[in-house]
């Protein structure tokens, strides 16, 4: 007969903060692939584009407005054209409405962005934790 003895370690705390963290990382990829998928899908022209497309910018400004955050404490990501940059305009393309009293048509950008990059976001957790 062979007698044993085993001694086993939990470190649950190591383990739920390498795992917050993994998902803090991946929460900030998913947040940037998201975002370039919807800049990229604005283009630079003159003209307006047709209803239900992504919007055109004649400048600029709405595609660089886009931008992503990542909240930690409550581990979301927060994504889309900041406020102070372009108002209340990604609103409007977004979901069609009114905007210095012309009515827009919707015009989405981030819906599909998001919609395009969905199938990629779980590989990003995939093996995260290390």
């Amino acid at each position: 007969m062979i007698g044993m003895k085993v001694k086993t370690k939990s470190d649950t705390k190591k383990v739920l903060a390498k795992t917050k963290q993994a998902s803090i990382t991946s929460l900030g990829h998913a947040g940037a692939a998201i975002r370039l998928v919807a800049r990229r899908s604005i283009r630079k022209r003159k003209s307006a584009s047709p209803a239900g497309s992504p919007p055109s910018t004649r400048r600029g400004q709405l595609r660089r407005a886009i931008a992503y955050a990542v909240e930690k404490q409550q581990g979301l990501v927060v994504i889309g054209p900041e406020h102070e940059v372009v108002g209340e305009s990604g609103k409007a393309h977004e979901f069609g409405g009114r905007y210095r009293r012309e009515h827009y048509e919707k015009r989405p950008f981030m819906g599909p962005a998001m919609e395009k990059v969905k199938d990629r976001l779980p590989p990003l957790w995939a093996a995260s934790v290390r």
